[in-house]
């Protein structure tokens, strides 16, 4: 299977290179991105595949993921407990990528003790949430001067759709991290303005020692560009091209790290282009219970 993202392709071993424990770079105070809720002329066609897709299926059945799930009545209940499950995989290396990178195969050598840094959670669990029929997409934060910096410009985490919210809400497994506001999901566009406003409604959910504000000091400098790709389909070949959300009157990034370039990516403003919703997606939408192998 192809990595599914051209950003992906590229920064796969220099991505996540920053450890949890100790922020390689300094703490800068944000303020709130503007970007514009007009869709962008030009629609996008974002790919999802059908939790009764073989991979899926495969992946489902193999590692108990109905098992894993069970007693959670909420899409939410379900997506915080495979985040920490896909934590709980393997242990966080930033210098160490898989050889191939799609869910199954990053599962059977994290089986064997490999570890591996934080696209790889991105994408198992991204496959794991599709797999239990809540669509998800890997998306990656780049820092304002990810162009001219050498290294730890990005990170990457996972935004699943909510069925029962119809929302995105973000994920972030390498850290088992579920970010609330006044209770509530979010996605990584409200993030960053909780954070830049320091709203005292922010908080996070977490089977394991993360502490907040560690969290929040360390992933605030990624929050200023953040691309996806259109085709997250799996167990096939997909498209390698993607769309990036930019602040309005920033200049639109054509490498990354100085001497990466970042190929067939689309540029917005739009949070609205950048935020498909079921009906602009293609995707089986037929309810959970109506797919072989998902609690109804």
């Amino acid at each position: 299977m192809m990595y599914k993202a051209l950003t992906g392709v590229v920064l796969l071993a220099v991505l996540c290179a920053s450890s949890p424990a100790a922020a390689q770079h300094p703490v800068v105070k944000n303020q709130p991105l503007e970007f514009t809720t007009t869709a962008d002329p030009t629609s996008y066609t974002f790919q999802f595949s059908a939790p009764d897709e073989p991979y899926l299926v495969t992946l489902r059945e193999n590692y108990a993921l109905n098992d894993i799930v069970a007693g959670k009545d909420t899409d939410l209940d379900k997506a915080r407990t495979l985040c920490t499950w896909v934590h709980n995989r393997w242990v966080h290396d930033g210098h160490v990528r898989a050889k191939k990178p799609d869910p199954l195969s990053i599962l059977k050598d994290a089986d064997l003790g490999h570890n591996f840094q934080c696209i790889e959670y991105s994408i198992v669990l991204s496959g794991v949430l599709t797999a239990m029929g809540m669509p998800a997409r890997a998306v990656y934060l780049k820092t304002a001067d990810s162009e001219t910096r050498r290294e730890g410009a990005g990170h990457a985490i996972t935004e699943v759709w909510l069925r029962d919210q119809r929302k995105w809400a973000m994920l972030d497994a390498q850290w088992d991290a579920v970010p609330l506001l006044n209770n509530k999901p979010i996605n990584v566009i409200e993030m960053q303005k909780a954070l830049a406003t320091d709203d005292p409604g922010l908080r996070i959910e977490t089977a394991s020692n993360t502490r907040a504000k560690t969290y929040f000091n360390w992933l605030s400098p990624y929050l200023y560009y953040f691309d996806t790709v259109l085709d997250n389909r799996f167990g096939v070949k997909t498209q390698p091209s993607g769309v990036m959300l930019v602040p309005v009157g920033a200049k639109f990034p054509t490498v990354f790290q100085r001497d990466t370039p970042i190929r067939r990516m689309r540029y917005t403003n739009s949070v609205t282009s950048f935020y498909p919703t079921p009906c602009k997606c293609s995707w089986a939408t037929l309810p959970s219970k109506q797919h072989p192998g998902l609690p109804a």
